[in-house]
Parts: C-alpha cells; structure tokens; sequence
C-alpha cells in the first residue's frame, strides 16, 4: 500500500462557508492530496477562498458546467485563481446533466462538440495571464479520447472500478502512463463500522444518477445490464420508489466505498491498482452531515 492520501469533496454550504474555508485549512494540514469542489453553491467562487487562505493545496472544481458562465468570465476567473494560488487552480469542466440544464435556462449542443469549443475559446483568450490545467468530465470512451487530445486531465464521478481499465484504454499510452495527466474519480463515500447503513447512505446518494439516461448508458456499458434495466421498468410503470431497490450489492460495491475505516482505505488503494492516481472521496456519513462526515475522514486516514 502507497499510504498517499486521497482527495477530498468539499461543498461549500449556505450558513457553512466560512467554516468550510476553515475545514479545507484542516485538509490542507492533514496532507490530503487536493480538494475539489462539486458543481452545487458556486464552487467557482469557493476555489477562489481557496487560492486565498491556502498555500500548498493543489484544489479545482470537480467539475463547473461550462454553460453557467461565459468563456470570458471563466477565463478571468479562473486566471486569478491560478495566479493567486500559485498555480495550484485546476478548472475541472463538463457538459453536466439535463436537470442542471434546465436549472440554468440553457439548451446544449453535442456534448464532445460543445467541450471541444470552449476548451479552444477558453485558451484563446488573451492578456488575462496564464491560464490553469483544464480537467474534463468524462463517463464513455469517445469523451475520455477527448480528454486525453485536449486537456490536462479527465476526471469520472461515480464511475466502476471493473469498468475502469476499459474506459482508460481510450487514453493515449503516452496519457495515461504520465504523472502529470490527471485522472480522478469522485466516489461516494461512507465511513462506518453499520454497513448495512454505510452502503444505504451511498445508495441514497447513487439513486438520483439512476434517473439520468447518460449514467444508465455508462453503468450498462460496464455490465450492469440488469439493474439498468429494472431501473428503467419502475421510472415507465411509475414506481420511482423503487429506483434504490434497483442497485445490486454488487453494483454499489463497484462503484462506492463503504464500511470500516480499514475497508475504505483498502478500497482506495484498489481504486489506484485500476489506474485512478487522483482519486477524490467524496464522504457522507450514516450518523451526521458534511462535517461529520469529514471527520470521520480524517479519522480513517490519520
């Protein structure tokens, strides 16, 4: 075992932020690898906290939709983070999802199309300063190409470990063997000795993905043809209750992390034998919220 500290998920919540700020300072102490933070509460603008009250860090976001902002007004910021943090910023992009779609009042083009020109407009943008790492949002082979021709790193959410070698082999070798090409993958994550309630909590937070066709297009690719599937029987008969049923020990063992702190870091290192160096937990907790949840991070890899 590497015994290197995986990355963190860190979200920015109303009434929380300032000790959240305070939070990612303890991350930062405890030598964790990076903290990323998820599309929800304006993670742009809490990266920039970060590049202000952290010195080593490296921190991005994991990921920012690239249609909830102009192409200039994420150069500029981003090139202020990346300057301020001495080059710690990474800008981790996707298309997101149809809900986020709607949300946002927008209506995207071809997702390998739409990336493909903001990366080139992004990098056109001129006087602004040197412009930080661009990570992408990938699930299927032809968008991980695309990261691997375009950008410094991909990034997964959710992904299967079984599935991993196959959605990496569409990297270039010359990618997917350097360091310096980021490869991630945000991961559910309970830390709990009740694992009934530790792998219950990480089903909760997979059930909303079950609704969305690109996550059941992906999970049927890696194998899960079964509990694709059933989940698409109960949303067309109208049994939306009964999406969590759907995921199979299995599947949920595949693609989350749960039980013991001992179970959890052995998982990780797992994770890293399947090609994920930046691996990034994303940690819930059957007794608590976010904070609690941290700690019992940082309990598990003291």
């Amino acid at each position: 075992m590497t015994n290197a500290l995986p990355a963190i998920a860190l979200v920015a919540v109303p009434g929380r932020r300032r000790r959240t700020v305070e939070i990612a300072q303890e991350i930062e102490r405890r030598g964790f690898a990076g903290i990323y933070s998820p599309s929800m509460f304006g993670n742009m603008s809490f990266c920039e906290a970060l590049a202000w009250n952290t010195t080593s860090i490296p921190f991005g976001t994991a990921i920012a939709p690239i249609y909830q902002r102009t192409i200039g007004d994420f150069a500029q910021s981003a090139a202020v983070m990346h300057e301020v943090s001495g080059g710690r910023f990474r800008l981790g992009i996707g298309v997101a999802h149809h809900p986020s779609h709607i949300r946002m009042g927008v209506t995207p083009g071809k997702p390998l199309g739409d990336i493909r020109a903001f990366v080139e407009k992004f990098r056109a943008q001129d006087g602004l300063g040197e412009l930080p790492p661009i990570i992408v949002a990938a699930l299927r082979k032809k968008m991980v190409a695309l990261a691997g021709e375009i950008a410094e790193g991909v990034v997964f959410a959710n992904a299967s470990r079984s599935h991993m070698a196959v959605s990496l082999a569409a990297l270039p070798d010359a990618k997917r063997t350097d360091p310096g090409f980021f490869i991630g993958n945000m991961i559910p994550t309970c830390i709990s000795d009740d694992v009934e309630a530790a792998k219950a909590v990480c089903c909760r937070t997979l059930t909303s993905y079950g609704f969305l066709p690109n996550y059941r297009n992906y999970w049927r690719e890696a194998g899960y043809h079964d509990e694709m599937n059933a989940i698409e029987t109960a949303i067309a008969e109208g049994r939306k209750d009964d999406v969590p049923g759907c995921f199979s020990d299995t599947w949920l063992a595949d693609n989350t992390l749960f039980g013991s702190a001992a179970k959890v870091r052995e998982g990780v290192e797992a994770w890293r034998d399947a090609g994920v160096r930046d691996l990034i937990i994303v940690p819930s907790s059957a007794a608590g919220n976010q904070v609690k949840a941290l700690e019992e991070v940082f309990a598990a890899f003291a």
